[in-house]
Protein backbone atom coordinates (compact mmCIF):
# COMPACT_ATOMS: atom_id res chain seq x y z
CA UNK A 1 0.00 0.00 0.00
CA UNK A 2 1.14 3.30 -0.90
CA UNK A 3 1.86 6.02 1.92
CA UNK A 4 0.28 9.36 1.87
CA UNK A 5 3.70 11.31 2.03
CA UNK A 6 7.05 10.09 1.21
CA UNK A 7 10.05 13.20 1.81
CA UNK A 8 13.03 11.49 0.47
CA UNK A 9 16.70 11.72 0.59
CA UNK A 10 17.10 14.42 2.30
CA UNK A 11 19.49 14.84 5.48
CA UNK A 12 17.57 14.20 8.40
CA UNK A 13 18.35 15.90 11.74
CA UNK A 14 16.04 14.54 13.50
CA UNK A 15 15.40 16.43 17.12
CA UNK A 16 17.51 14.45 19.27
CA UNK A 17 20.90 15.88 18.77
CA UNK A 18 21.99 12.87 16.78
CA UNK A 19 24.36 13.30 13.88
CA UNK A 20 22.47 14.01 10.71
CA UNK A 21 21.88 10.97 8.05
CA UNK A 22 20.55 10.96 4.93
CA UNK A 23 17.41 9.05 4.75
CA UNK A 24 13.62 9.27 4.02
CA UNK A 25 10.58 10.01 5.76
CA UNK A 26 6.94 8.12 5.10
CA UNK A 27 3.84 9.77 6.62
CA UNK A 28 0.11 8.15 6.54
CA UNK A 29 -2.45 10.49 8.00
CA UNK A 30 -0.94 12.97 10.35
CA UNK A 31 1.56 10.45 11.72
CA UNK A 32 5.43 9.42 10.77
CA UNK A 33 5.49 6.07 10.00
CA UNK A 34 9.21 4.98 8.52
CA UNK A 35 12.32 7.20 9.14
CA UNK A 36 15.32 6.09 7.02
CA UNK A 37 15.31 3.78 3.85
CA UNK A 38 11.58 3.67 2.82
CA UNK A 39 10.59 1.71 0.27
CA UNK A 40 7.55 1.48 -2.57
CA UNK A 41 5.06 4.80 -3.57
CA UNK A 42 3.15 7.23 -2.30
CA UNK A 43 0.40 9.56 -3.21
CA UNK A 44 2.55 12.39 -2.70
CA UNK A 45 6.74 12.87 -2.76
CA UNK A 46 9.15 15.83 -1.68
CA UNK A 47 12.09 15.57 -3.15
CA UNK A 48 14.70 16.64 -0.40
CA UNK A 49 18.12 15.73 -1.45
CA UNK A 50 20.53 18.28 -0.94
CA UNK A 51 18.34 19.91 1.38
CA UNK A 52 17.76 19.05 5.46
CA UNK A 53 14.58 17.34 6.61
CA UNK A 54 13.80 18.44 10.65
CA UNK A 55 10.66 18.42 12.99
CA UNK A 56 8.57 21.70 12.66
CA UNK A 57 9.94 24.45 14.79
CA UNK A 58 7.67 25.41 17.85
CA UNK A 59 7.95 28.74 19.47
CA UNK A 60 7.58 29.24 23.08
CA UNK A 61 6.38 32.78 23.08
CA UNK A 62 3.79 34.25 21.26
CA UNK A 63 0.72 37.06 21.23
CA UNK A 64 -1.31 35.11 18.24
CA UNK A 65 -4.47 35.10 20.29
CA UNK A 66 -6.16 37.31 18.63
CA UNK A 67 -4.34 37.41 15.56
CA UNK A 68 -5.51 34.01 14.81
CA UNK A 69 -9.18 35.67 13.97
CA UNK A 70 -8.17 37.32 11.15
CA UNK A 71 -4.82 35.53 9.93
CA UNK A 72 -5.41 31.92 10.30
CA UNK A 73 -2.37 31.41 8.80
CA UNK A 74 -0.44 32.78 11.86
CA UNK A 75 2.20 34.12 9.30
CA UNK A 76 4.40 35.77 11.57
CA UNK A 77 5.55 32.19 12.32
CA UNK A 78 3.93 30.15 9.54
CA UNK A 79 6.36 32.04 7.24
CA UNK A 80 9.77 30.59 9.37
CA UNK A 81 8.80 27.20 9.69
CA UNK A 82 7.24 27.20 13.28
CA UNK A 83 4.06 24.63 13.12
CA UNK A 84 3.37 25.08 16.85
CA UNK A 85 2.92 28.30 18.90
CA UNK A 86 2.57 29.06 22.17
CA UNK A 87 0.15 31.83 22.68
CA UNK A 88 -0.79 33.51 25.91
CA UNK A 89 2.38 34.88 27.49
CA UNK A 90 3.22 37.59 29.62
CA UNK A 91 -0.29 37.33 31.76
CA UNK A 92 -2.46 39.22 28.61
CA UNK A 93 -5.04 36.64 27.75
CA UNK A 94 -8.58 36.81 26.43
CA UNK A 95 -10.03 34.59 28.99
CA UNK A 96 -11.85 34.12 31.32
CA UNK A 97 -13.86 37.08 30.51
CA UNK A 98 -17.42 38.37 31.93
CA UNK A 99 -19.24 39.44 28.66
CA UNK A 100 -19.03 43.11 30.53
CA UNK A 101 -15.55 42.77 30.86
CA UNK A 102 -14.51 42.28 26.82
CA UNK A 103 -13.62 45.53 26.39
CA UNK A 104 -10.86 45.94 29.59
CA UNK A 105 -8.79 42.83 28.37
CA UNK A 106 -8.83 44.26 24.85
CA UNK A 107 -7.45 47.49 25.59
CA UNK A 108 -5.11 45.97 28.49
CA UNK A 109 -3.47 43.90 24.84
CA UNK A 110 -3.34 46.72 23.12
CA UNK A 111 -1.35 48.77 25.79
CA UNK A 112 0.73 46.25 26.27
CA UNK A 113 1.14 44.17 23.15
CA UNK A 114 0.04 46.90 20.35
CA UNK A 115 -2.77 44.80 18.95
CA UNK A 116 -5.11 47.42 17.77
CA UNK A 117 -8.32 47.00 20.20
CA UNK A 118 -10.51 47.45 17.55
CA UNK A 119 -9.39 44.61 15.34
CA UNK A 120 -9.36 42.59 18.59
CA UNK A 121 -13.03 43.09 19.56
CA UNK A 122 -14.41 42.71 15.71
CA UNK A 123 -12.35 39.99 14.90
CA UNK A 124 -12.77 37.22 17.23
CA UNK A 125 -16.03 35.83 17.74
CA UNK A 126 -15.95 36.42 21.39
CA UNK A 127 -18.26 33.23 22.47
CA UNK A 128 -16.85 32.26 25.39
CA UNK A 129 -15.99 32.92 29.11
CA UNK A 130 -13.90 30.28 30.57
CA UNK A 131 -10.59 29.61 28.41
CA UNK A 132 -11.83 25.87 27.77
CA UNK A 133 -14.32 27.59 25.42
CA UNK A 134 -12.04 30.32 24.31
CA UNK A 135 -10.10 27.20 22.96
CA UNK A 136 -13.36 25.74 21.52
CA UNK A 137 -13.87 28.83 19.80
CA UNK A 138 -10.50 29.49 18.40
CA UNK A 139 -10.66 26.00 16.97
CA UNK A 140 -13.47 26.59 14.83
CA UNK A 141 -11.64 29.14 13.15
CA UNK A 142 -9.57 26.64 11.68
CA UNK A 143 -5.79 27.62 12.50
CA UNK A 144 -3.13 27.03 9.88
CA UNK A 145 -0.38 25.80 12.34
CA UNK A 146 -0.68 23.95 16.03
CA UNK A 147 -1.54 26.11 18.79
CA UNK A 148 -1.95 25.67 22.17
CA UNK A 149 -2.53 28.48 25.03
CA UNK A 150 -1.48 29.72 28.74
CA UNK A 151 -4.43 31.47 31.22
CA UNK A 152 -3.06 34.64 31.60
CA UNK A 153 -2.91 36.27 35.42
CA UNK A 154 -4.29 39.57 34.53
CA UNK A 155 -7.74 38.22 33.04
CA UNK A 156 -8.12 35.90 36.11
CA UNK A 157 -7.40 38.64 38.43
CA UNK A 158 -10.17 40.61 37.03
CA UNK A 159 -12.07 37.94 36.29
CA UNK A 160 -12.41 37.63 40.64
CA UNK A 161 -11.42 40.45 41.81
CA UNK A 162 -12.61 43.00 39.14
CA UNK A 163 -11.09 46.75 39.20
CA UNK A 164 -9.39 46.28 42.67
CA UNK A 165 -7.35 43.46 41.36
CA UNK A 166 -5.52 46.07 39.45
CA UNK A 167 -3.97 48.13 42.39
CA UNK A 168 -4.74 45.51 45.53
CA UNK A 169 -3.41 42.17 46.56
CA UNK A 170 -6.35 39.29 46.50
CA UNK A 171 -7.35 38.18 49.92
CA UNK A 172 -7.00 34.94 50.71
CA UNK A 173 -10.29 33.19 50.06
CA UNK A 174 -9.68 34.90 46.43
CA UNK A 175 -6.53 33.51 46.13
CA UNK A 176 -8.21 30.55 46.65
CA UNK A 177 -10.61 31.40 44.18
CA UNK A 178 -7.70 32.29 41.27
CA UNK A 179 -5.96 29.43 42.04
CA UNK A 180 -8.79 27.03 41.54
CA UNK A 181 -9.29 29.11 37.86
CA UNK A 182 -5.71 28.22 37.10
CA UNK A 183 -5.96 24.90 37.78
CA UNK A 184 -9.54 24.43 35.98
CA UNK A 185 -8.35 26.41 32.91
CA UNK A 186 -5.19 23.87 32.80
CA UNK A 187 -7.60 20.56 33.07
CA UNK A 188 -9.90 22.27 30.22
CA UNK A 189 -7.12 22.75 27.67
CA UNK A 190 -4.66 25.76 28.60
CA UNK A 191 -1.20 24.31 28.44
CA UNK A 192 0.10 26.49 31.64
CA UNK A 193 -0.53 29.42 33.40
CA UNK A 194 1.39 33.48 32.54
CA UNK A 195 1.91 35.75 35.12
CA UNK A 196 4.01 39.06 34.54
CA UNK A 197 6.42 40.94 36.98
CA UNK A 198 7.52 43.65 34.45
CA UNK A 199 6.37 47.08 35.62
CA UNK A 200 6.40 48.53 31.54
CA UNK A 201 3.35 46.18 30.87
CA UNK A 202 0.85 48.75 31.48
CA UNK A 203 -3.06 49.79 31.44
CA UNK A 204 -4.56 52.32 29.55
CA UNK A 205 -4.10 54.76 32.24
CA UNK A 206 -0.68 54.26 32.95
CA UNK A 207 -1.03 51.70 35.60
CA UNK A 208 0.60 47.93 36.11
CA UNK A 209 -1.57 45.36 35.26
CA UNK A 210 -2.83 42.65 37.73
CA UNK A 211 -1.13 40.32 39.14
CA UNK A 212 2.51 42.56 38.32
CA UNK A 213 3.12 43.32 42.34
CA UNK A 214 1.63 39.60 43.43
CA UNK A 215 3.15 38.29 46.31
CA UNK A 216 4.83 35.12 46.75
CA UNK A 217 2.27 33.15 48.65
CA UNK A 218 -0.61 33.84 45.58
CA UNK A 219 2.16 32.65 43.00
CA UNK A 220 2.90 29.44 45.06
CA UNK A 221 -0.94 28.53 45.68
CA UNK A 222 -1.53 29.32 41.68
CA UNK A 223 1.66 27.33 41.09
CA UNK A 224 0.46 24.36 43.60
CA UNK A 225 -2.82 24.42 41.49
CA UNK A 226 -1.31 24.53 38.14
CA UNK A 227 1.43 22.00 38.62
CA UNK A 228 -1.43 19.19 40.33
CA UNK A 229 -2.54 19.60 36.80
CA UNK A 230 0.35 18.98 35.22
CA UNK A 231 0.85 22.41 33.52
CA UNK A 232 3.53 25.01 32.71
CA UNK A 233 3.71 28.10 34.67
CA UNK A 234 5.32 31.13 32.81
CA UNK A 235 7.01 34.40 33.85
CA UNK A 236 7.89 37.63 32.31
CA UNK A 237 10.41 38.91 35.03
CA UNK A 238 11.83 42.22 35.73
CA UNK A 239 15.40 42.71 34.42
CA UNK A 240 16.86 45.62 36.41
CA UNK A 241 19.53 44.95 39.14
CA UNK A 242 17.47 45.53 41.96
CA UNK A 243 14.40 43.41 41.19
CA UNK A 244 16.03 40.18 38.86
CA UNK A 245 17.19 38.08 41.96
CA UNK A 246 14.10 38.13 43.42
CA UNK A 247 11.89 37.15 40.52
CA UNK A 248 14.26 34.52 39.62
CA UNK A 249 14.01 32.98 43.21
CA UNK A 250 10.24 33.34 42.59
CA UNK A 251 10.92 31.04 39.98
CA UNK A 252 13.03 28.51 41.63
CA UNK A 253 9.81 28.51 44.96
CA UNK A 254 7.08 28.39 42.06
CA UNK A 255 8.46 25.24 40.59
CA UNK A 256 9.23 23.62 43.94
CA UNK A 257 5.97 24.41 45.73
CA UNK A 258 4.43 23.11 42.29
CA UNK A 259 6.01 20.81 41.21
CA UNK A 260 5.80 21.92 37.69
CA UNK A 261 7.66 23.30 35.11
CA UNK A 262 8.87 26.80 34.84
CA UNK A 263 9.56 29.12 31.61
CA UNK A 264 10.76 32.67 31.56
CA UNK A 265 11.77 35.11 29.54
CA UNK A 266 15.68 35.42 30.06
CA UNK A 267 17.49 39.05 28.32
CA UNK A 268 20.13 41.37 28.15
CA UNK A 269 18.83 45.22 28.38
CA UNK A 270 20.71 48.51 28.24
CA UNK A 271 20.62 48.77 32.06
CA UNK A 272 21.13 44.99 32.66
CA UNK A 273 24.01 43.74 31.45
CA UNK A 274 25.22 39.48 32.58
CA UNK A 275 26.52 40.15 36.22
CA UNK A 276 24.99 36.53 35.78
CA UNK A 277 22.08 36.43 38.28
CA UNK A 278 21.35 32.96 36.43
CA UNK A 279 23.08 30.84 39.39
CA UNK A 280 19.94 31.06 40.99
CA UNK A 281 17.81 29.31 38.15
CA UNK A 282 20.85 26.83 37.97
CA UNK A 283 20.95 25.96 41.83
CA UNK A 284 17.21 25.28 41.56
CA UNK A 285 17.68 22.86 38.19
CA UNK A 286 20.76 20.79 39.76
CA UNK A 287 17.76 20.58 42.83
CA UNK A 288 15.75 19.22 39.90
CA UNK A 289 13.70 21.78 39.34
CA UNK A 290 12.82 21.97 35.19
CA UNK A 291 13.26 25.64 34.47
CA UNK A 292 13.42 26.66 31.45
CA UNK A 293 14.15 30.39 30.10
CA UNK A 294 13.58 31.39 26.12
CA UNK A 295 15.16 34.19 24.41
CA UNK A 296 15.36 36.18 21.06
CA UNK A 297 18.60 34.87 19.63
CA UNK A 298 19.85 38.34 17.77
CA UNK A 299 19.14 42.10 19.17
CA UNK A 300 15.74 42.37 19.32
CA UNK A 301 13.87 45.76 19.29
CA UNK A 302 11.50 48.25 17.40
CA UNK A 303 12.19 48.81 13.31
CA UNK A 304 12.30 52.22 12.46
CA UNK A 305 10.70 53.19 8.57
CA UNK A 306 8.78 56.07 7.08
CA UNK A 307 5.86 54.01 7.51
CA UNK A 308 5.45 53.59 11.23
CA UNK A 309 5.71 56.14 14.05
CA UNK A 310 9.58 54.82 15.11
CA UNK A 311 11.51 57.54 14.40
CA UNK A 312 12.81 60.98 16.14
CA UNK A 313 10.71 61.85 18.86
CA UNK A 314 10.42 65.41 17.67
CA UNK A 315 8.54 64.70 14.59
CA UNK A 316 5.21 65.25 15.21
CA UNK A 317 4.41 66.76 12.23
CA UNK A 318 5.26 63.76 10.23
CA UNK A 319 2.64 61.55 12.47
CA UNK A 320 0.26 63.54 11.43
CA UNK A 321 0.64 62.96 7.80
CA UNK A 322 -0.69 59.16 6.77
CA UNK A 323 1.71 56.52 6.32
CA UNK A 324 0.87 56.24 2.75
CA UNK A 325 1.67 59.76 1.99
CA UNK A 326 4.61 60.71 4.25
CA UNK A 327 6.99 59.99 1.03
CA UNK A 328 5.38 62.87 -0.57
CA UNK A 329 5.61 65.31 2.34
CA UNK A 330 9.04 64.66 2.63
CA UNK A 331 9.68 65.32 -0.76
CA UNK A 332 8.65 69.40 0.03
CA UNK A 333 11.59 70.99 1.15
CA UNK A 334 9.62 73.36 3.63
CA UNK A 335 8.42 70.73 5.55
CA UNK A 336 11.59 68.38 5.37
CA UNK A 337 13.75 71.50 6.90
CA UNK A 338 11.15 71.20 9.59
CA UNK A 339 11.41 67.93 10.53
CA UNK A 340 15.03 68.51 10.44
CA UNK A 341 14.99 71.66 12.76
CA UNK A 342 12.65 69.96 15.27
CA UNK A 343 15.42 66.88 15.58
CA UNK A 344 18.08 69.73 16.35
CA UNK A 345 16.67 71.24 18.54
CA UNK A 346 15.37 68.18 20.89
CA UNK A 347 17.53 66.88 23.20
CA UNK A 348 16.19 63.45 23.06
CA UNK A 349 17.39 63.23 19.33
CA UNK A 350 20.96 62.33 19.90
CA UNK A 351 20.26 59.36 22.01
CA UNK A 352 17.87 58.21 19.28
CA UNK A 353 20.10 58.14 16.88
CA UNK A 354 22.76 56.24 18.72
CA UNK A 355 20.28 53.49 19.18
CA UNK A 356 19.60 52.89 15.30
CA UNK A 357 21.10 50.80 13.33
CA UNK A 358 20.60 50.60 9.17
CA UNK A 359 19.23 47.42 8.34
CA UNK A 360 21.04 47.53 4.70
CA UNK A 361 20.08 47.87 1.50
CA UNK A 362 19.86 43.83 0.67
CA UNK A 363 16.71 41.20 0.56
CA UNK A 364 18.16 40.04 3.83
CA UNK A 365 18.24 42.24 7.42
CA UNK A 366 21.15 43.07 8.70
CA UNK A 367 21.30 42.40 12.07
CA UNK A 368 24.93 42.12 13.54
CA UNK A 369 25.93 45.31 13.12
CA UNK A 370 28.08 46.87 16.98
CA UNK A 371 26.50 49.42 19.17
CA UNK A 372 28.95 51.67 17.63
CA UNK A 373 27.47 51.02 13.91
CA UNK A 374 24.72 53.49 14.39
CA UNK A 375 22.80 56.20 12.60
CA UNK A 376 25.08 58.82 14.63
CA UNK A 377 28.45 57.21 13.19
CA UNK A 378 26.50 57.42 9.58
CA UNK A 379 25.89 61.03 9.70
CA UNK A 380 28.98 61.91 11.42
CA UNK A 381 30.63 60.39 8.27
CA UNK A 382 28.84 62.19 5.97
CA UNK A 383 29.05 65.55 7.63
CA UNK A 384 24.92 65.80 8.64
CA UNK A 385 22.84 65.79 11.67
CA UNK A 386 21.44 62.11 12.05
CA UNK A 387 17.97 63.24 11.21
CA UNK A 388 19.31 64.72 7.83
CA UNK A 389 20.91 60.86 6.89
CA UNK A 390 17.52 59.42 8.03
CA UNK A 391 15.24 62.04 5.64
CA UNK A 392 18.01 61.75 2.99
CA UNK A 393 17.95 57.65 3.26
CA UNK A 394 14.13 57.52 2.59
CA UNK A 395 14.30 59.87 -0.50
CA UNK A 396 17.20 58.08 -1.89
CA UNK A 397 14.89 54.50 -1.51
CA UNK A 398 11.68 55.90 -2.34
CA UNK A 399 10.85 55.02 1.60
CA UNK A 400 12.42 52.01 1.94
CA UNK A 401 15.23 52.41 4.29
CA UNK A 402 14.65 50.24 7.03
CA UNK A 403 16.58 50.92 10.75
CA UNK A 404 16.97 48.80 13.50
CA UNK A 405 16.86 49.94 17.70
CA UNK A 406 17.67 47.13 19.82
CA UNK A 407 16.55 47.54 23.18
CA UNK A 408 17.57 44.08 24.62
CA UNK A 409 19.83 41.41 23.82
CA UNK A 410 22.16 44.46 21.95
CA UNK A 411 25.51 42.79 22.19
CA UNK A 412 26.38 39.11 20.62
CA UNK A 413 28.56 38.13 23.17
CA UNK A 414 25.41 38.22 25.77
CA UNK A 415 23.71 36.29 23.47
CA UNK A 416 26.45 33.75 22.65
CA UNK A 417 26.12 33.24 26.64
CA UNK A 418 22.65 32.38 26.69
CA UNK A 419 22.61 29.91 23.61
CA UNK A 420 25.62 28.24 25.49
CA UNK A 421 23.29 27.38 28.15
CA UNK A 422 21.02 24.08 28.13
CA UNK A 423 17.82 25.14 29.61
CA UNK A 424 17.56 28.10 26.95
CA UNK A 425 15.42 27.72 24.16
CA UNK A 426 15.56 30.16 21.48
CA UNK A 427 12.08 32.48 21.22
CA UNK A 428 10.57 35.49 22.60
CA UNK A 429 9.69 36.83 18.50
CA UNK A 430 6.85 37.75 20.14
CA UNK A 431 4.53 37.00 17.16
CA UNK A 432 1.12 38.95 16.75
CA UNK A 433 2.40 41.72 19.16
CA UNK A 434 3.87 45.37 18.75
CA UNK A 435 2.45 44.95 15.09
CA UNK A 436 3.21 48.19 14.02
CA UNK A 437 6.80 48.91 16.62
CA UNK A 438 8.79 45.34 16.27
CA UNK A 439 9.13 42.24 14.00
CA UNK A 440 11.10 39.21 15.72
CA UNK A 441 8.97 36.72 15.32
CA UNK A 442 11.67 35.71 11.95
CA UNK A 443 14.43 34.39 14.98
CA UNK A 444 14.02 30.71 13.55
CA UNK A 445 15.23 32.12 10.12
CA UNK A 446 17.89 33.97 11.79
CA UNK A 447 18.69 31.23 14.52
CA UNK A 448 20.00 29.09 11.42
CA UNK A 449 21.52 31.53 9.10
CA UNK A 450 23.25 32.93 11.69
CA UNK A 451 24.19 30.72 13.96
CA UNK A 452 24.78 27.02 12.52
CA UNK A 453 25.31 28.82 8.33
CA UNK A 454 27.26 31.71 8.52
CA UNK A 455 29.52 31.37 12.12
CA UNK A 456 29.31 27.68 12.72
CA UNK A 457 28.83 28.46 16.28
CA UNK A 458 26.28 25.66 16.95
CA UNK A 459 26.13 22.44 14.80
CA UNK A 460 22.84 22.08 13.33
CA UNK A 461 21.96 19.26 15.36
CA UNK A 462 22.01 21.01 18.33
CA UNK A 463 20.47 24.24 16.97
CA UNK A 464 17.28 21.98 15.63
CA UNK A 465 17.05 20.61 19.17
CA UNK A 466 16.82 23.48 21.18
CA UNK A 467 13.98 24.69 18.44
CA UNK A 468 12.10 21.44 18.48
CA UNK A 469 12.59 18.40 21.22
CA UNK A 470 13.64 20.75 24.06
CA UNK A 471 10.78 23.16 22.48
CA UNK A 472 8.39 20.46 23.13
CA UNK A 473 9.46 18.77 26.32
CA UNK A 474 8.71 22.82 27.87
CA UNK A 475 5.41 21.89 26.95
CA UNK A 476 5.01 18.27 27.28
CA UNK A 477 4.18 17.32 23.53
CA UNK A 478 5.27 13.78 23.71
CA UNK A 479 4.14 13.43 20.44
CA UNK A 480 6.04 16.23 18.47
CA UNK A 481 9.13 18.00 18.46
CA UNK A 482 10.76 14.82 17.01
CA UNK A 483 10.99 12.77 13.54
CA UNK A 484 10.63 9.22 14.84
CA UNK A 485 8.24 6.57 13.81
CA UNK A 486 4.89 7.56 16.17
CA UNK A 487 5.22 11.40 16.35
CA UNK A 488 3.08 13.61 14.54
CA UNK A 489 4.11 14.69 10.94
CA UNK A 490 5.47 18.27 11.81
CA UNK A 491 8.11 18.33 9.53
CA UNK A 492 10.59 20.83 7.80
CA UNK A 493 12.21 20.50 4.42
CA UNK A 494 14.97 23.32 4.30
CA UNK A 495 17.23 24.77 1.65
CA UNK A 496 20.15 25.75 4.32
CA UNK A 497 21.81 27.51 1.94
CA UNK A 498 18.88 30.23 1.12
CA UNK A 499 17.18 29.79 4.54
CA UNK A 500 16.60 33.65 5.95
CA UNK A 501 14.54 36.66 7.08
CA UNK A 502 13.55 39.22 4.58
CA UNK A 503 13.61 42.81 5.65
CA UNK A 504 10.37 44.05 7.52
CA UNK A 505 7.44 45.44 5.59
CA UNK A 506 4.52 47.48 6.64
CA UNK A 507 1.57 46.46 5.03
CA UNK A 508 -2.03 47.28 5.67
CA UNK A 509 -4.00 44.07 5.54
CA UNK A 510 -5.36 44.13 9.30
CA UNK A 511 -8.83 44.91 10.48
CA UNK A 512 -10.13 48.54 10.08
CA UNK A 513 -7.46 49.43 8.11
CA UNK A 514 -4.42 48.99 10.65
CA UNK A 515 -1.00 48.33 9.91
CA UNK A 516 1.19 45.94 10.86
CA UNK A 517 5.00 44.87 10.29
CA UNK A 518 5.56 41.81 8.46
CA UNK A 519 8.78 39.61 7.53
CA UNK A 520 8.54 36.82 4.94
CA UNK A 521 11.30 33.94 5.33
CA UNK A 522 13.18 32.23 2.61
CA UNK A 523 14.66 29.00 2.17
CA UNK A 524 11.80 26.75 3.37
CA UNK A 525 11.34 24.29 0.29
CA UNK A 526 8.30 22.98 2.43
CA UNK A 527 6.22 23.19 5.87
CA UNK A 528 4.01 20.70 6.87
CA UNK A 529 2.27 20.31 9.65
CA UNK A 530 -0.27 17.01 10.51
CA UNK A 531 1.09 15.56 7.27
CA UNK A 532 -0.05 18.24 5.81
CA UNK A 533 1.73 20.73 3.29
CA UNK A 534 1.12 24.51 4.53
CA UNK A 535 4.31 25.83 2.99
CA UNK A 536 6.10 25.14 -0.25
CA UNK A 537 8.58 27.55 -2.02
CA UNK A 538 8.16 29.91 0.65
CA UNK A 539 4.83 30.44 -0.07
CA UNK A 540 1.33 29.07 1.90
CA UNK A 541 -0.44 26.42 -0.09
CA UNK A 542 -3.59 27.45 1.45
CA UNK A 543 -4.07 24.26 3.50
CA UNK A 544 -5.16 24.89 7.31
CA UNK A 545 -3.90 22.03 8.88
CA UNK A 546 -3.38 22.88 12.57
CA UNK A 547 -4.90 21.82 15.53
CA UNK A 548 -5.41 23.66 19.15
CA UNK A 549 -3.25 21.42 21.70
CA UNK A 550 -4.61 21.15 24.92
CA UNK A 551 -3.09 19.93 27.86
CA UNK A 552 -2.49 16.79 29.17
CA UNK A 553 -3.56 15.06 25.23
CA UNK A 554 -1.19 14.72 22.87
CA UNK A 555 -3.13 15.73 20.04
Amino acid sequence: MAHDMIIRGGSIVDGTGSTAFEGDVAIDGDTIVAVGKVDGGAKQEIDARGKVVTPGFIDLHTHLDAQIGWDPMLTPSSWHGVTTALMGNCAVTFAPCKPADRNFLAEMMETVEDIPREAILSGLPWDWESYGEYLDSIEKLDPGINVTGMVGHAAIRYYVMGARGIDENPTDEEIARIAEIAGNSVRDGAIGFSTNRLPGHRLPDGRAIPGTYAELKELKAIAAAVGAANGLMQTVPWYSKDAIETDLEYLGEEATHGKLRVLFSVVETESFRFDDPHHIVEKYREQGCEIYGTTVPRPGGFVSTLRNNIFFPAWSKLREVDMDERLAAIRNDEFRQALIDAAKNDPQSDTFAAGLRWMGDGARPVYTRPPEDNLTAMAKAAGEHPAETWLRMQLETDGKATFHRPFFNMHFDAVEQLMDRDWVVPGLGDAGAHVGQIMDSGWPSFFLSHWVRDTGKLPIESAIQRMTQRAAKVLALGDRGELAVGKRADVNVLDLDKVEERIPQMVRDFPHDNSRLIQRGAGYAATLVNGQVILRDDEHTGARAGRVLRSNQSA
